[in-house]
């Protein structure tokens, strides 16, 4: 018997059971997909269960469309369902199937259920049968419609059939209990009448079975053993069961619920999500802001991303709300490694190198640059005019800017050094900026090896290509979208979409749609499926959306779903088990090369693990753009870790390090940051507690949220040159 590769979850462990006690020959699952609407990114955990169980026990998942109400249900929705199943990586074989295919076979099946006397048909009206439902604490009473024949019924239910009613004049349903606890079992409807002409039938049929009836007796008719579906179902497994214990014999399928996926930020209500469509908030099913499969495939979400999260979360009983960043992570991960690179700027600003005499040329840019094994380049046109990002200028630079400015030096993408001389203005704006560059530099290294603090991309003015670049953002601005708002709507994101006209390198005219190319120093993006010209934001390089605060969540139908916290990648857990970092660490490093290689040297030249890599991902990330010499990060560490510097030098020594690539030591001495002496610190503490004696009271009374505040005084009274640690230390010892 096969087994599947990955730890079994209580579904498989359940197939693998009843399979080694031979209850069934083989294993059938089935994904019934109702065509009222496409697919989303909840039915993607059903559909990889579904697919992924039977192929993990050698058996076969049959994909049957639930096609019980010809009034919502269209063809597209059947072509949409196929298209996106096949794109996510699963095959059916052979033609799909439908529940309208078994009407018949189901119509005999209520047939003999009235016969049994289990079935009659109702002639109340609506309001009746809800009034004589009763409610969760009172018994429903019958109708009295229930007094029918046999004879009766059948002969109703048959006029029914031939068109002789109008909808909602009578109804079939099975005679259970009124009085059952659980509501479904109190003489659910079975059949209604529906006069509308049926996509797949067409005016056949005059009757349509409900999903309650027609679910089970489908799965018992394709011989479906494990039939599974979401928690929301657990109280309708009874009436399957009853269905099945009632009409048929010899192995009956069972029902299985696990949790559905819920994902911040998005909403996966079939119902709301047409009301998008339908009212003009997106442009269709297909919106690459959708949660629509269709939505994510234009957008450019690999679908190994997709299988990779729904790995990631699991087969469950228990309720969660899975932070939307875990999915986006997932998208990273697959293209960091499989999308070239490619220049393009959003903003356009011209940037003239007044120097430059060499005509038109080219520079050779790394395409796979992350990738050590692949040096492919690809020659990009370079000349006098080029395009900047207006973003990558500032006339008036704020502390700390990194790009260029007037007198500033930066490095050009693989090609030259350049210094702006002067700027040509025009109604109060920047139009361009005019730099001298260093010949000498080509390939953007120094000549006499002096550092360079930015590195900025750029495309020629002769060669550019002009192209739509669509900025997509998540559509809706809260993490559970409708949450104290009158309506979900209210959630939508503003900023959703933004167009622009931007420019990208000449390679690009030939994009072919659903090519993937990561823009350099901008994001992910695809070429849109309908216009070679449109380039959809698929993923930032970061996560834009990891600051905000998270809402308070309410209880909805279960206790208290909370976010999760994502599975690490292998390559991240590795890092964790071997070194012992943090998580978070762990999965910055393994996905950006070169912080991985300088982490890596830096630990093999004997650093700390977890202070090399809280220096790279807190710090060297918000210091500039490049990286250290891996000697360099090595000592500033053992000076963070021996207390002689506080901790909070460590940007101002790594902005340093990046600008001018002086030692340590000298940093530290230039900028005054080393650490007081020890009895410079103790003096300190004690004339923090001798004028604080009330709350060293409170503190030794245990107050001990005050430590806080203690610390602050003293960093205080340092001023800021004292290592957090070592205050803590002395303060605990001086406290007790």
């Amino acid at each position: 018997m096969p087994e599947p590769t990955e730890s079994l979850d209580f579904i498989r462990s359940k197939v693998k059971a009843d399979l080694e006690a031979g209850a069934y020959p083989g294993v059938v699952t089935r994904f019934p997909p109702e065509p009222n609407g496409y697919l989303h990114v909840g039915h993607a955990k059903a559909i990889c269960a579904d697919f992924g169980i039977a192929a993990d026990y050698g058996g076969r998942c049959n994909l049957r469309f639930d096609d019980t109400n010809p009034a919502t249900e269209e063809r597209e929705f059947v072509e949409s369902i196929q298209a996106d199943i096949r794109w996510l990586g699963f095959e059916w074989g052979g033609e799909p199937l439908h529940a309208s295919e078994y009407f018949k076979q189901i119509y005999d099946y209520a047939e003999a259920l009235i016969s049994k006397g289990l079935a009659y048909v109702d002639s109340s009206t609506e309001d009746e049968v809800r009034e004589l439902r009763g409610t969760v604490t009172e018994p429903g009473r019958r109708s009295s419609y229930a007094e029918r024949t046999v004879e009766e019924n059948l002969a109703l239910f048959r006029r029914m059939a031939a068109g002789e009613f109008a909808e909602g004049e009578h109804v079939l349903r099975a005679r259970i209990d009124m009085a059952n606890a659980n509501m479904k079992m109190r003489d659910p409807l079975i059949y209604r009448i529906k006069h509308a002409k049926h996509h797949h039938t067409g005016d056949d049929w005059h009757v349509y079975p409900l999903y309650d009836f027609a679910h089970c007796l489908s799965d018992y008719i394709e011989g479906v053993t494990h039939s599974m579906c979401t928690l929301e179902f657990d109280v309708n497994r009874a009436i399957y069961d009853w269905f099945l214990e009632q009409l048929t014999e010899g192995p009956r399928p069972h029902q299985y619920e696990f949790a559905r996926l819920e994902l911040t930020y998005i909403i996966t209500s079939k119902r709301r999500l047409k009301a998008l469509v339908d009212e003009g908030r997106v442009s269709g099913w297909d919106d690459p802001r959708m949660p629509t499969l269709a939505g994510m495939r234009r957008l450019g979400y690999p679908p190994e991303a997709i299988r990779a999260l729904m790995a990631r979360v699991g087969i469950s009983k228990s309720n969660s709300l899975v932070e939307y960043g875990w999915l986006e992570d997932a998208v990273r991960e697959q293209l960091n490694t499989t999308a070239p690179r490619a220049l393009a700027v959003l903003r356009p600003l011209k940037l003239v190198i007044t120097n430059w005499e060499g005509g038109d040329t080219t520079v050779d840019v790394p395409t796979w640059p992350q990738h050590a094994d692949r040096d492919e380049c690809r020659a990009v046109p370079f000349g006098r005019e080029l395009w900047i990002d207006q973003e990558d200028f500032e006339e008036v630079p704020p502390l700390g800017w990194k790009r260029l400015a007037p007198g500033r030096e930066v490095r050009l993408r693989s090609a030259f050094l350049v210094t702006c001389d002067s700027v040509i203005m025009k109604d109060g704006e920047v139009v361009e900026v005019r730099c001298t560059a260093d010949l000498d530099s080509r390939g953007g290294r120094a000549p006499d090896g002096r550092k360079v603090r930015g590195t900025i991309h750029w495309v020629p003015v002769n060669g550019a290509v002009d192209a739509e670049v669509r900025l997509y953002d998540r559509l809706f601005a809260d993490e559970v979208p409708g949450e104290g708002k009158e309506s979900v709507f209210d959630s939508l994101n503003p900023k959703s979409l933004e167009v622009l006209t931007a420019k990208v390198e000449p390679t690009l005219a030939t994009a072919a749609g659903g090519e993937r190319f990561q823009f350099e120093r901008l994001g992910y993006f695809t070429v849109d499926s309908s216009d070679p010209f449109v380039f959809n934001r698929t993923v930032t390089l970061r996560d834009s959306w990891a600051k905000a605060k998270p809402t308070a969540r309410k209880a909805r139908g279960v206790q208290g779903p909370t976010v999760s916290r994502a599975p690490l990648p292998a390559a991240a857990q590795g890092l964790v088990n071997r070194h012992g970092i943090a998580d978070d660490h762990a999965r910055v490093l393994t996905g950006d090369k070169p912080y991985l290689d300088l982490f890596l040297g830096a630990v093999e030249a004997g650093g700390a693990a977890r202070t090399l890599a809280r220096l790279i991902v807190d710090e060297l990330r918000k210091a500039g753009e490049g990286v250290v010499a891996v000697d360099a990060l090595v000592a500033l560490g053992e000076r963070l870790d021996s207390a002689s510097i506080p901790g909070t030098a460590a940007r101002p020594v790594l902005v340093e390090l990046l600008a001018s690539g002086d030692g340590v030591d000298t940093i530290v001495a230039r900028l005054g940051l080393e650490a007081a002496d020890s009895s410079a610190l103790e003096a300190a503490v004690d004339a923090v507690i001798e004028a604080n004696p009330d709350e060293v009271a409170r503190f030794r009374g245990g107050e001990k949220r005050l430590t806080g505040f203690f610390i602050g005084q003293v960093m205080r009274a340092m001023g800021g040159k004292a290592d957090g640690k070592a205050v803590q230390a002395v303060l605990r010892a001086k406290l007790g």
